[in-house]
Order: C-alpha cells, then structure tokens, then sequence
C-alpha cells in the first residue's frame, strides 16, 4: 500500500459486482487511502452487489441515474457532504446497447435504441462534468476517468453502435476537458481498456473468441480489470497532475501491434 489517495473523495459508478472494473477500482482506491460514495441507477442496483462493496470499504450509496440531471445533482451535493468537501475524482464507468443486447446488426440500428445508448454511454459523462462544474464540486486539480474501447477508433463488427457512442465519450473528454482544465485545472481523460471479462463484456457475442484473438496480438496480453484498477489510481493521484483529455491505451500493446507471431503461427503463415 503506497497510500497514494490518502485524503482524497471521490465518486465512483458502475460497480455492478466483483467482475467489474469500477468494482476493483472501488477495492483499490480504498486500499490507496481514499474516501468515495459508490452509486448507480436504482434498476443496476438491485441487480448487482454494490451493497456488499459498500460495506468492505465503508462508503456510502447514493442511488442515480446518470442521465437526470436533477439525480446527478443530488449525488454530487450529497457527496460532498458524506465526505466533508470537494471531490477529488469520479470514475465514469457507464455503458450500455440495447441494440447490442437484442442482437440488432449495426447497418439495422434501432434509432430509439441508439439514442437510449447514447444518452447512457456517453451523454450521462458531459451531464456529469457539467452538474459538477455548476457546482464547483471538484476540487482544483481533481481527476475525472471515463472507460472506454478502442472499437472507437477501429472497427469491430460485434461492437456496433457502442463503438460510435464510445467516440462521442472520448470527445467529450477532450471538449470539457480544455475547459475544465483552463478553469479549476481538472484533468479528464479516457482509459481504453483491453477486452476484459466483466458482465457486461461476455455478453458480448463472440466475445471470448475475440479475447483470445486480442491476448494473442497483445505483447503483454489482455489487461485484466485488476491492473485497469490500478491504472485508475494513478490517474486519480497526484502523480499524473499534467495528464488531462488524453484517450490511454491500456491493452498489453495491443492498440499498437501490427502482426503477431502467435495468430500467424496459428493461421499457417509462419517462416518454414
């Protein structure tokens, strides 16, 4: 333990159940010192585990939906005065495809659908930043992390509508990151994470074959939601205090590797 959140408040949604990154962020953090309400949309949370977290780490709940501007508001007011002041992070961990989830190919998007995953995924981070600016409920210095996935840069067929929503997220951290940073010096920035079996991911189709295909191209293979956990500290600590509206990979070298030996060994291909 390095104690390197020692002091600090922080914010932390989407810690559904242990196989969560925001779960072993929560974990982690607490372990590094900190202090956080943990929250999530009511509906989330009678499906999940957050009540257990709560109790391992001694954090409090304040249910929200991320697309209610008067609910987050309310988490955020109420935050502040569970921990005693300002907070100094928030982990965005939200997203969400109901045309993913009904199996919906991309070039058929259901618009509603689309909508209702953009409003989640991606919209619910600008309310977010925006309600806390308002009111200047982050303290100078502080660091926002939102999860993302580098579909939102390269195409992948399964990921469909998710992957353009994931690039209105990196956007958005770029956009009020500038703003928000030339005004109180709040860092915001994206984690693009290697495919991690969370609830969430396996529910992707053929996702296991693509985390097998992905640990095979990474030099270092998948990073697990363990060693994300600990990316995030680092971004919510001092030591990154000049890190702001960066898109950070965080896949094993995946988003950098052109050709694996392993996949051409695999396909045939390699030298004889």
């Amino acid at each position: 333990m390095y104690n390197l959140l020692k002091g600090k408040r922080g914010i932390i949604t989407g810690a559904l159940d242990q196989n969560s990154i925001a779960w072993k962020v929560a974990e982690k953090a607490h372990e590094e010192g900190a202090s956080f309400v943990l929250t999530n949309a009511p509906i989330a949370m009678r499906m999940g585990e957050i009540n257990a977290l709560a109790e391992k780490t001694g954090s409090q709940i304040v249910p929200a939906d991320a697309t209610n501007v008067d609910e987050l508001t309310n988490l955020f007011t109420q935050s502040q005065e569970i921990l005693g002041g300002k907070i100094d992070f928030v982990l965005h961990s939200i997203g969400m495809s109901v045309n993913i989830r009904k199996k919906i190919p991309y070039t058929e998007s259901n618009y509603d659908y689309f909508m209702k995953g953009i409003d989640v995924s991606a919209m619910s981070f600008h309310k977010m930043l925006a309600v806390a600016k308002k009111l200047d409920a982050i303290s100078e210095g502080g660091s926002v992390v939102a999860l993302t996935y580098m579909a939102a840069q390269r195409t992948y067929p399964f990921y469909t509508d998710m992957a353009d929503i994931k690039a209105m997220l990196e956007s958005i951290a770029r956009s009020f990151g500038y703003h928000y940073g030339l005004e109180k010096k709040v860092r915001i920035n994206t984690v693009s994470q290697s495919p991690t079996k969370t609830t969430a991911g396996t529910g992707i189709k053929g996702f296991g074959d693509f985390y097998d295909y992905a640990n095979a191209i990474a030099p270092l293979g998948n990073a697990d939601a363990e060693s994300c956990a600990d990316y995030c500290i680092t971004l919510f600590s001092d030591l990154t205090r000049m890190v702001t509206m960066q898109n950070l990979f965080h896949d094993g070298g995946y988003s950098s590797t052109g050709v694996s030996d392993i996949v051409m060994q695999k396909m045939g291909l390699e030298d004889q």
